[in-house]
């Protein structure tokens, strides 16, 4: 094909836009809808994976040291601790700190009213990276001299795991859900402005136009009223994700739910935006023009 078919083709394609402004603005305004319906529930979903880390977080394996060792030695294990590769963090408790905690926690109870610090034992507070390898790295933890206990809520890393895994699933069901609904909504938009152009397209076949030649307007038009709901999904998207994490800040003062900033979300947004767009556009064009080729 050559350049000046190409030309004429592309100018073709977005004057195509203008001549049917009713159908363009449809189709961009179903555009705008689906991808922020998807774009919503994936910021969402991302946000709840977020929290359920955090919290999954919380999960910690508390690790008590040999009493007849030093306050010096009951430090260094520490060190190996620290060492370990699933271990985040490590927090050294002495048996003074331990003592006001058991104290605050049982303040009311005579019968731990003559508890002291010699009765308790250093330890350790141990918040682990990935808490789905809990078992092994307490495992690693009891190995470890000087350590005569663990104590690992294996059953709460293990619901946070569950519920994490769920999130995931049910993410990628609906997320793909939406985006074929989405397809199919476009693609039915596309096809009402074919059905009004069938005339057009027809007079193009009989007078020896081929099917590429007929189809590449059609696909500039599909490509840009895509990216054009696309980028106003985008800014929508933006604007709402900010205005609705000002207002639950605003509201939650327990501060319960913790929502990222859109900047964290910036670049995979503008990705999956543009991609959607793109694809929406591109295959809703080409899928809705196919039924009309053959005169």
């Amino acid at each position: 094909m050559r350049l000046n078919n190409i030309g004429y083709l592309l100018k073709e394609g977005f004057r195509g836009i203008f001549l049917h402004g009713f159908m363009s603005f449809a189709a961009v305004c179903v555009t705008v809808a689906c991808l922020l319906i998807v774009g919503s529930f994936s910021a969402l979903a991302y946000n709840l994976d977020i929290m359920v880390q955090e919290l999954n977080r919380t999960s910690e394996i508390l690790v008590l040291i040999d009493s007849s060792l030093s306050d010096a030695e009951a430090r260094s294990i520490g060190t190996k601790i620290n060492l370990l590769d699933n271990v985040l963090q490590s927090t050294f408790v002495s048996r003074e700190e331990a003592l006001e905690d058991f104290v605050a926690d049982h303040d009311d109870d005579p019968a731990f009213s003559g508890v002291r610090a010699e009765d308790l034992r250093h330890r350790y507070v141990v918040v682990l990276e990935d808490n789905t390898k809990m078992e092994q790295t307490d495992e690693q933890l009891r190995q470890i001299p000087g350590v005569v206990k663990t104590d690992a809520a294996y059953e709460l890393a293990e619901g946070f795991s569950t519920i994490q895994d769920v999130l995931h699933m049910v993410s990628a069901a609906v997320i793909a859900v939406l985006l074929v609904v989405s397809l199919l909504i476009i693609s039915n938009t596309v096809k009402l402005a074919m059905y009004d152009r069938r005339d057009e397209i027809a007079i193009m076949k009989m007078v020896g136009a081929t099917n590429g030649f007929i189809r590449l307007p059609f696909m500039v038009e599909g490509f840009t009223l895509g990216m054009v709901g696309a980028a106003l999904a985008f800014g929508l998207e933006w604007a709402g994700y900010d205005a609705l994490v000002q207002r639950i800040a605003a509201v939650d003062s327990l501060q319960l739910f913790s929502f990222v900033s859109f900047q964290e979300l910036l670049i995979p947004m503008v990705m999956v935006f543009a991609a959607a767009g793109m694809f929406v556009g591109i295959v809703g064009s080409w899928t809705s023009i196919r039924k009309f080729m053959d005169v």
